[in-house]
C-alpha cells in the first residue's frame, strides 16, 4: 500500500513529468525502486494510484486550455452542422486534427494494454527507454534545424498559435498521434514524443508544446476514465484518501508545469530534456543493475 508521503512525492512527480518531456511512467517505475520503497508496481493499488494522478492531470490541462476547448467544441459543432470545415474555421480544423491525432494511441493502447502493463514492473527497461527518449528528442531537434518548413517567428497570441497549428495536414496529425502512442512504454515521454512529431511536421517549439498539451488531454482523460470504476471497488476503499492526496498534488504540479513549459518553449528547445533523459537514464540503468 502506498503511504501518504509516497503519494505526495509520486503525485508531484507525475504532475511534472507527464508534461515535461521526460516520461512520467518511466519515473513512476524507476524512482520507487531507487528510493527502496518496495512497492509492487504490478499491483492494482499502484496502477489505480497512477490512474487517479493521470485523471487529475487531464482535468488540469482541460481547465488550463478551457477557452481553447470551448472554441474547439463550437468549431466541431459548426463542421458537423455544415458537413464541412470552412477554410477560415481554425477551431473546426483544430478539433478534427485532435480527433485524428488521438485515434492511434487509443487503438494501440487498447490492443497492447496487457503486454505493456507487464513492463511496469521493470525499472531496468524503463531506464533503458528513458535513454531512447533522450535520443529521440536530440534527433527531433537536429532534424528540425535542417527543415526549411520550420516556422521562424513566434506567434504573439494563443489565437495565432492555434491558427498555425491548424495548418497541419491530416497525415501529419496522424503521425504526431502515432508518435504519442510510443509513450505507452515506460521511459518514453508522451509530451516528448508528440512534440518531436510536431517539430518534424513544421511547428516551432512553442506551438509543438501547445499542440502536445491539447492532444494529451483527451487521451489521458479517456484512459483514466475507462479505469475509474476500479477506484470505487470495495478493495480500494482504504486507499482512496491516499489516492486523493496524490491526485491533488499531481494537479497542482501539472498546472505550474504547463505554465512554465509554455513560456520556456517560447525561446528554448528540447535539448535540456534530451540531455537529462540520456544521462539520467544511463545513471538509473546502472543503479538498477547494481541494486538488482
Amino acid at each position: 500500500m502506498i503511504n501518504m508521503i509516497q503519494a505526495i512525492v509520486m503525485g508531484l512527480l507525475q504532475g511534472i513529468t507527464e508534461l515535461f518531456p521526460i516520461s512520467s511512467l518511466g519515473h513512476s517505475v524507476i524512482l520507487p525502486k531507487l528510493f527502496g520503497w518496495g512497492l509492487d508496481q504490478k499491483a492494482p493499488e499502484f496502477l489505480n494510484f497512477l490512474i487517479s494522478t493521470h485523471l487529475a492531470t487531464a482535468v488540469v490541462l482541460f481547465f488550463f486550455f478551457l477557452r481553447d476547448w470551448i472554441d474547439i467544441a463550437k468549431g466541431l459543432g459548426r463542421s458537423i452542422r455544415d458537413r464541412k470545415i470552412a477554410p477560415s474555421d481554425t477551431y473546426a480544423k483544430l478539433g478534427w486534427l485532435l480527433v485524428v491525432g488521438t485515434v492511434p494511441a487509443g487503438i494501440i493502447g487498447l490492443v497492447l494494454e496487457k503486454p505493456i502493463r507487464n513492463l511496469f514492473g521493470s525499472p531496468l527497461i524503463a531506464a533503458a527507454f528513458l535513454v531512447v527518449n533522450g535520443l529521440v528528442l536530440f534527433a527531433a531537434e537536429r532534424l528540425r534545424t535542417r527543415d526549411s518548413r520550420r516556422a521562424a517567428a513566434q506567434p504573439a497570441t494563443a489565437t495565432a498559435s492555434d491558427a498555425e497549428i491548424a495548418t497541419l495536414s491530416w497525415k501529419r496529425a496522424l503521425g504526431i498521434g502515432t508518435a504519442q502512442a510510443a509513450a505507452l512504454i515506460p521511459g518514453i515521454s508522451r509530451s516528448g514524443s508528440s512534440m518531436a512529431g510536431a517539430l518534424l511536421s513544421g511547428l516551432n517549439n512553442e506551438n509543438a508544446a501547445r499542440f502536445s498539451f491539447l492532444l494529451a488531454t483527451p487521451i489521458i482523460g479517456a484512459a483514466a476514465l475507462l479505469k475509474l470504476p476500479e477506484l470505487f471497488t470495495p478493495a480500494m476503499a482504504d486507499a482512496r484518501g491516499v489516492f486523493l492526496v496524490g491526485a491533488l498534488c499531481a494537479g497542482v504540479a501539472a498546472w505550474f508545469a504547463t505554465k512554465f513549459l509554455l513560456r520556456f518553449f517560447e525561446t528554448r528547445t528540447l535539448t535540456p530534456f534530451a540531455i537529462y533523459s540520456v544521462v539520467g537514464g544511463a545513471i538509473y540503468f546502472v543503479l538498477m543493475l547494481v541494486m538488482g
